[in-house]
């Protein structure tokens, strides 16, 4: 049997997705545009929606290009029926460049940056790295305009310290993440021999960063002098590429699975279940949000009034009404006939730290989704909820786990609680099993891939005839 029969086609296209999307921004791009391929139009949140939204309508909007939201209206859709939400979240643990980044030690041109979110970043050194994100730039028409740049090449080094000068560095390797967190760009020899100065006009940017880096992003970004980049959000990103391994090409080994696999099956299954849509009473919605790695507290995280405000605008739009009254109450009756889950990466057991899972809840990989739950309402699962999902997933035979902490280990959190005690909105918290989350390289299974998918399917076209034959008020 060939290896591409072996290794199933979703893990090989998320593995594409994952190599595409380095940054927020570039995940968000590439979610968009496998929207507009399958048919998903544009619509913007500073224009008038009433009017414009249709059944069996497909539409997508951004905010802050990091954050995307894209819903299909079911043909039989009709004012105060439910919407059929999945929830993921498009940012990973990084390091990301200072505002004033320009560093110079011992010689060596260097890069200050800062760390986002709860990294392992003892993974970060001896690795090939460069940047990846968002540049602000002025047109030649003296306009500002947002521009993704990707230097594909390592450009970046954290290097460690050899045990040669520092003997307990093997059982005590605890780096300071101000001091020795920070990155080589150059030497500063090179860097003068290559003539990497820039002229008066440009010397304020120079001041914030090294001309090195500058150039860099001029020549990637195609324009013609420094003084058209007013300002920019990079991130550092490991250039190894994402790949399946494991002796039966079990095994995806990668960066940023955490949570760029749940964003991807979301994604893929809303555009999967489009041949179903003209007979569906729901919305189907999807909303990848930025920033749940540091709280989710921003105005494109899921702790944002983003979700609620895009219901209430569906809901007001009338869509597929006769009449042209609206129910006063027509989004409180939405959000109770609406579900969400909730999709983070879960912890697959480890086979050299057992001890850490809890005896009876110990997921692996190639054995399903996991649904989490935790007494203290750390993830947003109820039995009901859980049902919910059980009865979902029957739609394609897709297995499912479950996981809970140890009685004495503290528990995670993600978007589902959040806006499950923000709406009102029944919810349930699930993702795929993987080792190393939040290292620079995470392993997960590639069997997984399909089953999110299938279960996020099977969501979107069974859960209004689900939700009929239960009653809890």
């Amino acid at each position: 049997m060939e290896e591409s029969n072996v290794i199933p086609h979703e893990a090989k296209d998320f593995i594409k997705f994952v190599n595409d999307s380095p940054s927020p921004f570039h995940a968000v791009e590439s979610a968009r545009l496998r929207l507009v391929n399958a048919g998903y139009k544009e619509i913007k949140e500073r224009d008038n929606w009433t009017g414009n939204l249709k059944n069996n309508g497909k539409y997508y909007f951004t905010r802050n290009r990091s954050t995307i939201v894209a819903f299909a209206v079911g043909g039989q859709y009709v004012p105060g029926n439910g919407i059929s939400i999945v929830g993921a979240h498009t940012d990973s643990p990084c390091l990301k460049i200072k505002p004033i980044s320009k560093k110079e030690s011992a010689g060596y041109l260097q890069v200050g940056v800062e760390t986002y979110g709860g990294g392992i970043w003892h993974t970060w050194f001896d690795r090939d790295l460069s940047i990846a994100g968002r540049v602000m730039i002025e047109t030649d028409e003296r306009r500002f305009e947002h521009r993704l740049v990707k230097v594909d090449r390592p450009i970046l080094r954290i290097p460690t310290l050899a045990i040669h000068l520092d003997r307990n560095i093997a059982e005590t390797f605890s780096p300071n993440k101000e001091n020795h967190l920070t990155p080589l760009i150059a030497t500063a020899t090179k860097a003068l021999t290559n003539g990497s100065d820039n002229d008066d006009k440009n010397r304020n940017c120079a001041s914030k960063h090294h001309p090195t880096l500058l150039n860099l992003l001029v020549k990637e970004l195609d324009v013609k002098a420094v003084n058209q980049i007013h300002d920019f959000e990079l991130c550092l990103y490991d250039t190894q590429p994402s790949t399946i391994g494991g002796a039966a090409n079990e095994f995806i080994f990668s960066a940023r699975l955490d949570n760029l696999m749940m964003s991807y099956t979301a994604l893929t299954a809303l555009i999967n279940s489009n041949e179903s849509l003209c007979d569906d009473t729901n919305i189907r919605l999807i909303s990848l949000f930025d920033n749940e790695e540091i709280g989710s507290t921003t105005a494109h995280g899921a702790d944002s009034s983003l979700l609620e405000t895009t219901i209430r605008r569906i809901t007001l739009s009338n869509i597929g009404s006769s009449s042209d009254k609206i129910s006063q109450t027509v989004f409180e009756e939405t959000i109770h006939k609406s579900f969400l889950i909730s999709a983070d990466m879960a912890h697959a057991v480890h086979p050299n730290y057992c001890e850490k899972h809890e005896v009876n809840h110990r997921p692996h990989m190639h054995k399903g989704v996991v649904i989490k739950i935790n007494a203290n309402q750390r993830y947003a699962t109820t039995a009901a909820t859980s049902l919910i999902l059980r009865e979902a997933a029957k739609k394609y035979d897709v297995p499912l786990q479950e996981f809970c902490v140890r009685a004495d280990s503290p528990c995670g959190s993600t978007i589902g609680p959040m806006l499950s005690a923000n709406l009102g909105l029944r919810t349930v918290d699930i993702g795929n099993p993987q080792l190393s989350m939040h290292s620079i390289r995470e392993t997960a299974g590639t069997d997984d891939v399909g089953h999110a998918i299938k279960l996020f399917q099977g969501f979107f076209e069974e859960f209004p005839n689900i939700d009929s034959r239960i009653a809890i008020d």
